[in-house]
């Protein structure tokens, strides 16, 4: 009996231990899952796929930095800005948070899509040499803490889209050539603590809404053109206070007196005691000049994009998350040996397969380079699958957006630091098939310097091929024509047509574009049928806004600036939801100044600014006027010159411009296609920024980028009604479903 129980004693035991092996082991395949799942979670973090809309982001600004070489790991097209090394970037995640290069002797622009970095807090591009006398881009990163624009060559205003960065607590815009009065623009920089805006040439009074200003403690203003007094200073806590070598007059205020950083000299104040100051009062809202109004209103600060996070956001939670996966392994690590060491099972332990390994992938740079490259030229073959037989575009064109340039004495030099043509080469066979012949019923628009048929592949793809004239290239020159290519296959914007591909052979001359399925503008205003629906007031605004933004990336943004010289309504092409794309960019050096004038009727039908009626010169400032003709378009229904109608009213600009100051000559200038459906204030809005681009002198002509500010301020400001935007609701951009109109 005793053996017996011995007997089921030891198998008890014995079962026991088993079981405990196979919970065990049962454990520790549980450890290696998980530890594997958190492993690949965490190296997908790790090695960063960076966010498209930061690298398409950062590609635009490469290139408009005119592709800097010291910029480090950057290029034009794609990349992983996290998952490589880029000078001066640094990642959460996959969001770029922080864009740092200072003092690196950068010249260029700062491109026009920054605003899609919604994750950026920090910008500093200092002690460069941006901005080549222009203006600073509206569309700024708007979640920025930090932006340093100081010691570059930036001019004009500061852009209304700052007044949308809430989170903004260091502005630095020292050391440029802005100039111009301050708006009422600070009145949600609450955060704001540093503001420096010396050695400028600012002038006016300061603004009343520096009293918004509660968190700000340093403030340099010295070395401007400012005037009036500093009262507006007298409720913000500052630390430290720089007004000197400006106009100031007045006394200074007894609640400044006690800063102990206070620089004053080289104003004009006034000696004895102060008076009391008055109460104060909110100033009501002034229109600093026609088009742009001073003031509140309402914003679109409130529609941020749904990817802008409250809290943490997805930059700051990605270290979090992979410093808590770490731990976490490593205490389950830890736990796992402390409890195999208590256990006395080392004779019943599993072996566990050494044959499974995980290999990480290669973090050479280089290597993932390569790849990316690959996949680049696999894709342009993947484009190329079509029935049209492609040829390898050219290499090393120049690229050169210069009006004045000589295209027909081009130096070894010049072609030496060419770019590439960014573009496919077609063959001329193929384009008379895609055409059928440049049959007269695949023809769909005429103009100066071709005409445009459409076409259309086996794959079902519609193209727009335009065919130059041989008067357009007097000297049937391939060089000529591939440099023009070259350049306009630079160009690219939302707002502006792209060049798909083009043909250079047996003398032809051909350019490939996108097709726009609802044509030009002017067929859609000025050839309404029974079938065809109104342009709505929405839709209006918005093809203006896309329109301008098309004009200020050509005159301000590409380096140097393009010269359209062509702009009207059929040059305006809209897609399936009314989004403008301006055409014939880039082509202006094709025929010189006179000819263009002379060969193109519609230049002299109501779009020519006056002062190339009388010398056949053109400027950036011709094309504002334009551009505002297109306007007058917009508002009016008219077309610019019209011979049926009154000797006093054919000239469409002469005819309006001494009526846009009048509420009620508005209403009877007015499409009466709208049958009434818009907002008043909006249309005399939409009047004043109509008003400054067909000014006579074209100095008096605001440029792009301050159009582009006044037609958003429009939108943002517009107590639109709901029956009007029911349906059709846009953003500072174009785009529709904007929260700014519920």
């Amino acid at each position: 009996m005793k053996g017996a129980s011995s007997f089921k004693r030891g198998s008890f035991v014995v079962g026991i231990n088993r079981r405990r092996g196979r919970i065990e082991e049962s454990e520790m395949m549980q450890f290696w899952v998980l530890l594997v799942c958190i492993w690949s979670w965490t190296l997908a973090w790790a090695n960063g796929f960076t966010d498209p809309a930061d690298v398409s982001a950062l590609n635009v600004l490469y290139g408009t930095m005119n592709l800097a070489p010291q910029l480090t790991g950057w290029t034009a097209n794609g990349g992983d800005p996290c998952g490589q090394f880029w000078k001066g970037i640094t990642c959460s995640g996959a969001a770029v948070t922080e864009i740092k290069l200072p003092g690196m002797q950068l010249s260029g622009a700062l491109g026009f899509s920054l605003n899609t970095m919604i994750s950026l807090i920090e910008l500093d591009l200092s002690n460069n040499n941006l901005g080549g006398g222009g203006l600073i881009p509206y569309n700024l990163p708007p979640n920025l803490q930090r932006l340093s624009l100081s010691g570059n060559t930036f001019n004009g205003g500061i852009p209304y889209s700052i007044s949308l960065m809430v989170s903004l607590k260091y502005l630095g815009l020292n050391h440029n050539q802005l100039q111009g009065n301050l708006d009422d623009i600070f009145m949600k920089l609450s955060n704001l603590t540093i503001l420096d805006l010396s050695f400028n040439s600012f002038s006016g009074v300061l603004p009343e809404s520096f009293r918004n200003l509660s968190s700000l403690t340093t403030l340099h203003l010295q070395n401007n053109q400012f005037m009036g007094t500093i009262d507006v200073l007298a409720s913000i806590h500052l630390e430290d206070l720089n007004v000197a070598n400006n106009h100031f007059s007045g006394w200074i205020p007894d609640q400044l007196k006690g800063i102990k950083n206070l620089q004053s000299y080289g104003n004009s104040w006034s000696a004895g005691p102060a008076p009391p100051p008055p109460p104060y009062t909110p100033p009501p809202a002034r229109r600093t000049h026609p088009g742009q109004i001073s003031g509140g209103g309402n914003s679109l600060s409130d529609g941020v994009s749904s990817r802008k996070n409250s809290g943490f956001g997805g930059g700051v939670i990605a270290p979090i998350v992979i410093a808590i996966a770490i731990l976490a392994i490593g205490a389950m690590m830890a736990f796992f040996l402390v409890k195999r060491r208590t256990r006395n099972t080392s004779g019943e332990e599993k072996k566990i397969d050494q044959d499974c390994t995980f290999t990480l992938p290669s973090k050479d740079g280089k290597q993932m380079i390569h790849n990316h490259s690959s996949a680049l030229i696999n894709t342009e073959i993947l484009h190329s699958a079509n029935p049209i037989i492609l040829k390898p575009p050219p290499i090393e064109r120049k690229k050169s957006f210069d009006n004045d340039d000589d295209l027909s004495n081009q130096s070894t030099i010049k072609k030496a630091n060419a770019a590439p043509i960014r573009a496919l080469a077609y063959s001329v066979a193929d384009l008379q098939i895609a055409t059928g012949s440049f049959s007269i019923e695949n023809l769909i628009g005429e103009g100066s310097i071709g005409r445009v048929y459409r076409a259309q592949v086996n794959d079902g793809k519609v193209l727009a091929v335009k065919k130059i004239n041989s008067s357009a290239l007097p000297s049937q020159s391939s060089d000529e024509f591939l440099d023009v290519v070259s350049n306009i296959s630079q160009l690219h914007h939302p707002n502006v047509t792209e060049l798909v591909g083009y043909c250079s052979e047996h003398g032809q001359h051909l350019l490939i574009y996108e097709f726009y399925k609802n044509g030009s503008l002017h067929d859609v205003i000025h050839h309404l049928d029974e079938y065809s629906k109104p342009l709505s007031w929405a839709i209006r605004v918005k093809i203006a806004l896309g329109t301008a933004r098309a004009l200020e990336y050509l005159h301000e943004v590409c380096s140097p600036s393009v010269l359209h010289k062509n702009v009207k309504s059929a040059n305006v092409l809209l897609d399936g939801e009314h989004n403008p794309h301006l055409s014939d960019c880039g082509m202006s050096s094709i025929v010189p100044a006179l000819e263009y004038q002379a060969l193109d009727h519609s230049m002299a039908s109501g779009y020519s600014a006056p002062e190339v009626a009388m010398s056949g010169q053109y400027t950036l400032k011709s094309d504002v006027y334009s551009f505002g003709v297109i306007m007058l378009e917009l508002m009016t229904g008219r077309k610019p010159f019209d011979s049926s109608r009154q000797r006093l009213e054919q000239s469409l600009a002469r005819w309006a411009a001494p009526q846009l100051h009048d509420i009620d000559a508005l209403d009877r200038m007015v499409d009466p296609s709208l049958e009434g459906l818009y907002p008043a204030k909006a249309l005399s809005r939409f009047a004043d920024v109509i008003a400054l681009c067909i000014q006579p002198e074209p100095e008096f002509r605001p440029p792009m980028s301050e159009v582009v500010q006044a037609l958003v301020r429009l939108v943002q400001r517009s107590n639109m009604s709901k029956r009007t935007f029911s349906k059709e609701r846009f953003d500072a951009t174009g785009r529709y479903d904007d929260p700014l109109f519920p």
